[in-house]
């Protein structure tokens, strides 16, 4: 039924020539992972794979590399394995940066939405201007305006640059959902007697929730994944789990490298799981508006 859309012999070869491309596509970009995963669990010292491996032998494959995360000893006068040190800092670090995001792209998507607001495409490109111009400028830039605050080298520093990178996947998530948004829900509460911030609190951020969770977990992801900032700004004691991952790469190779390389794809898989229910949530709230507008 599906290929009934494609009528000819030539509609027929243009599909099965799309899909061939969109799977040589998929593979290029998946590949790596499907080289990763199974790595990681192998009994031996070696980024490859083992003949035991390749025949599926049970005592081929190993949990040793995800228990070395927890036991990997930390620099001297700390504490705890180095692998979970970096992980806290990695998540202490997004947490923040993430809430400050959401709280900023939320209220700049809300005012870029209403009709009234003057050059609203002109302070758009400025705000989503993080995505587009290079990590490695805007990395320079932070360091040397943070410098002069004293703010490098200091958690709030991290954060506050971390929230930056991840404002205007916000902004865009709640501007796409405020797109559909029927204003009749505004006028009605008012109407009713409510002010602007109880409107806010009981319409606006109820029907919105879907596009500010999305933004808040891609803003997440980008904090938890950033590499290039936290080596302009960070201290030695301030170590991530990217910035743990590139030393290990650098210094000294082993597999455990491969297990937190995992871990971290499995939670970034689970966010964007998170992300696409999300989207069909807001899909189903919009469909009815529009079907209404129509």
């Amino acid at each position: 039924m599906y290929q009934s859309n494609y009528r000819g012999w030539l509609g027929r070869l243009w599909h099965w020539v799309f899909l061939s491309l969109c799977s040589l596509i998929f593979l290029l970009l998946i590949g790596p992972l499907l080289v990763i995963i199974p790595l990681s669990f192998n009994a031996d010292s070696y980024f490859t794979f083992s003949e035991g491996m390749l025949r599926l032998d049970p005592e081929a494959f190993s949990l040793k590399w995800y228990r070395e995360i927890l036991h990997t000893p930390n620099r001297p006068g700390s504490h705890g394995s180095e692998w979970a040190s970096a992980a806290w800092t990695s998540l202490y670090i997004g947490i923040c940066a993430t809430l400050i995001a959401t709280a900023l792209g939320t209220v700049a998507a809300i005012g870029l939405s209403r009709p009234e607001m003057p050059y609203r495409r002109i302070v758009m490109a400025f705000l989503i201007s993080p995505m587009i111009v290079p990590i490695i400028i805007t990395a320079a830039g932070i360091f040397a305006y943070y410098s002069k605050y004293h703010l490098a080298y200091t958690d709030l520093g991290i954060i506050l640059a971390h929230a930056v990178l991840g404002t205007p996947f916000v902004i865009i998530a709640v501007t796409a959902t405020l797109t559909g948004f029927d204003t009749q829900y505004l006028r009605a509460s008012y109407s009713l007697g409510a002010r602007p911030i109880k409107t806010f609190a009981r319409v606006v951020l109820p029907l919105t929730f879907p596009g500010i969770m999305t933004g808040a977990l891609f803003a997440f992801v980008t904090s938890l994944d950033e590499i290039v900032v936290v080596i302009f700004l960070a201290s030695e004691e301030q170590i991530t789990l990217p910035r743990l991952i590139w030393s290990g790469i650098r210094q000294e190779i082993t597999l455990t490298i491969l297990a937190v390389a995992t871990i971290m794809v499995t939670l970034s898989v689970l966010i964007l799981i998170s992300v696409e229910l999300l989207r069909r949530r807001t899909e189903r709230y919009l469909a009815p508006q529009s079907a209404n507008r129509a």
